[in-house]
């Protein structure tokens, strides 16, 4: 946040009589509109289009939840938290996973803009949030400050950049923005071309017999130590890729919209492959190759693992998984969901138990506790 150079402070007419200004560091604009006209909010949220990487946040008034705004983002990002005390979205109570989960939805997805409205009523701690998130996630980030221009916190005060009233800022909203710090996969999105991609291209002509596994390693005998089971972009030249397991409508919804990457992202896997919850606690960064078409299924002592076709609406899910997982500066060799695997499973657990449209592996009463 230090980083942030202060500039001139200068206020110019809009030429609808509103007195704005605007000031840009790198990705960062203060817009303060002094007579808090209802225009920039309006225009703001009919600017929200998660699809297009433009965001509009509407942060909760007067809520003292530490991680309340990062929640919010999370909103604005289409994701729902369960509620209640006993919630398996509890954990993203914590104020670092709560905007660890903000950022890697942020990535994953494609964020390019996000639009803070009334961030005047932000607190300069959660002001510091906001830029510490846009510094993770290389956004655009507009923040409407929708009072006096003496209000502003010191980190914010000085400005470079103005705008000459609603048309400008019009024009703001409609920058298509930087480009985003990770790929995005719309529905229904080809596969990128990369190495392994044929592979993937050929499950379509995959027998019905059942999906291809990898051979056990032939070294895993009593007294010997297992070979190194290898990642999923090496292998997926070598074999044949299975192809994703059809999921309804309904679950995908379900599924796109829990707020937690670890959680989405895991039982996104169980879904497509309806592997065995077990499995997971195998699976690792080189599981998934960088375009996120292909995900390594492991066995028990990496034995039988299985290559899959991953299906185009769960990517963003393991995007958002794998970048949880990076962020939180998890090693390229350790387990992605390890933190959704302790006490067994448990979260994974409540979260089937509340959807048990999901269909998975095993029936959802069987995952409760």
């Amino acid at each position: 946040m230090s980083g942030l150079v202060a500039g001139g402070r200068d206020g110019v007419m809009g030429r609808d009589g509103s007195r704005v200004i605007a000031a840009g560091y790198g990705e960062v604009t203060v817009v303060v509109d002094e007579q808090d006209d209802p225009f920039y909010t309006q225009a703001a949220l009919e600017a929200h289009c998660p699809g297009e990487g433009r965001i509009a946040v509407h942060p909760t008034p007067a809520s003292g939840h530490p991680a309340a705004l990062a929640h919010d983002v999370l909103y604005a990002l289409g994701k729902r938290l369960a509620p209640g005390p006993c919630s398996p979205d509890v954990w993203l109570d914590s104020l670092d996973a709560a905007w660890l989960a903000a950022a890697s939805w942020a990535q994953a997805t494609g964020v390019r803009h996000a639009v803070i409205a009334r961030a005047h009523l932000l607190t300069p701690r959660r002001i510091d949030q906001l830029l510490t998130w846009r510094t993770v996630t290389g956004v655009q980030l507009t923040l409407l400050w929708q009072t006096e221009a003496r209000a502003l916190p010191p980190v914010l005060a000085q400005v470079e950049r103005r705008l000459g009233g609603k048309d400008s800022f019009g024009a703001l909203l409609a920058e298509p923005g930087p480009i985003p710090a990770r790929p995005s996969f719309p529905p229904g999105s080809p596969l990128p071309s990369v190495p392994g991609a044929e592979a993937v291209a050929g499950i379509s002509r995959q027998s019905s017999a059942g999906p291809p596994r990898e051979p056990g390693p032939t070294s895993a005998r009593p007294g010997r130590q297992a070979v190194a089971c290898t990642g999923a972009m090496a292998t997926a030249r070598l074999g044949p890729v299975a192809p994703a397991v059809g999921v309804a409508a309904q679950s995908t919804a379900v599924l796109l919209a829990l707020a937690h990457p670890l959680a989405a992202g895991a039982l996104s896997v169980l879904a497509f492959t309806r592997a065995g919850l077990g499995s997971l606690r195998w699976t690792r960064d080189l599981d998934i190759t960088g375009d996120v078409s292909v995900i390594k299924v492991h066995g028990v002592a990496h034995r039988s693992c299985v290559l899959y076709a991953v299906s185009d609406w769960a990517r963003p899910l393991l995007a958002a998984a794998r970048a949880y997982h990076r962020l939180g500066s998890g090693p390229l060799h350790g387990s992605v969901f390890a933190p959704v695997m302790r006490c067994e499973a448990r979260h994974l657990r409540a979260h089937a138990g509340r959807h048990p449209c999901l269909s998975l592996s095993l029936p959802a009463c069987a995952l409760l506790p």
